[in-house]
């Protein structure tokens, strides 16, 4: 489990270094990371997998999104609006329930 978790903070680091346009060229990119040069090569072809509009831009010499984009990866807690809770709950709350266990 550690070894995903270092990999997916790993993929956010890349992501904003990309988002910065501040990665470098692959190989220093790479030291920057304290990984290998290829592993560099598969995390973003990993992200262009993941649908990443991800590219190297010659003149900046830097990887770039060719759109606004950021990597997200995790639990997000989200609130629900009143007709999202009872489709959840399948139209009834725990205080009709009740109710109905009367019947």
């Amino acid at each position: 489990m550690k070894q995903l978790t270092k990999q997916i903070a790993l993929l956010e680091r890349v992501d904003q270094l990309i988002r910065l346009k501040a990665t470098g060229r692959p190989k220093n990119l790479a030291e920057r990371l304290n990984v290998s040069q290829a592993t560099v090569f598969r995390m973003i072809e990993t992200m262009k997998e993941l649908n990443a509009p991800v590219y190297y831009d010659l003149a900046r010499q830097s990887y770039a999104y060719s759109e606004p984009t950021a990597f997200k990866c995790g639990f997000f807690v989200e609130a629900l609006d009143e007709e999202a809770q009872r489709d959840l709950t399948g139209g009834y709350g725990f205080k009709n329930i009740q109710r109905l266990l009367k019947f």
